[in-house]
């Protein structure tokens, strides 16, 4: 079945709060290998001007994932997760993410695209504050192989 290309344009409701924790932030930098010290030490992060430590750029993948999960479960989108690549990931900052941040996701897809029998899907996730500020745009963009 191919992907439904009346998805487009479509957005979810937001997903329940994240609450950004220091160890998570902390086990998330040690995993992608980020060295900054602002990642990783209170100290460090409040003498760069932060509240606490800084998640690393890609941490907003982790708030994502919820939103993400919405799209691929509506059967209406007709996107078999089993012939789903991960083609590209794009962030775009109005401010860094730090520990005690509590953030919310809500889901546009942006793009439905048929190429060569495969389907591109791109959903940008717009992920805010506590406050309802912007934080992020977290913009994914899946590859549904076509039957073979």
């Amino acid at each position: 079945m191919p992907v439904n290309p009346a998805i487009q344009g479509r957005t979810y409701p937001p997903t329940a709060s994240y609450l950004v924790g220091r160890e998570k932030v902390r086990e998330f930098a040690r995993a992608v290998f980020a060295t900054n010290p602002i990642n990783l030490d209170v100290e460090a992060a409040r003498a760069a001007g932060h509240a606490d430590v800084v998640a690393p750029p890609t941490f907003p993948v982790v708030v994502q994932e919820h939103s993400l999960a919405q799209l691929l479960e509506d059967e209406d989108a007709g996107i078999d997760f089993g012939r789903v690549v991960h083609g590209d990931q794009r962030f775009e900052y109005s401010r860094a993410i730090v520990a005690g941040d509590e953030l919310t996701a809500q889901l546009t897809v942006t793009s439905v695209k048929t190429l060569g029998g495969n389907s591109m899907v791109t959903a940008a996730t717009a992920i805010t504050d506590a406050s309802g500020a912007h934080v992020v745009t977290a913009t994914s963009t899946l590859v549904v192989r076509g039957e073979d």
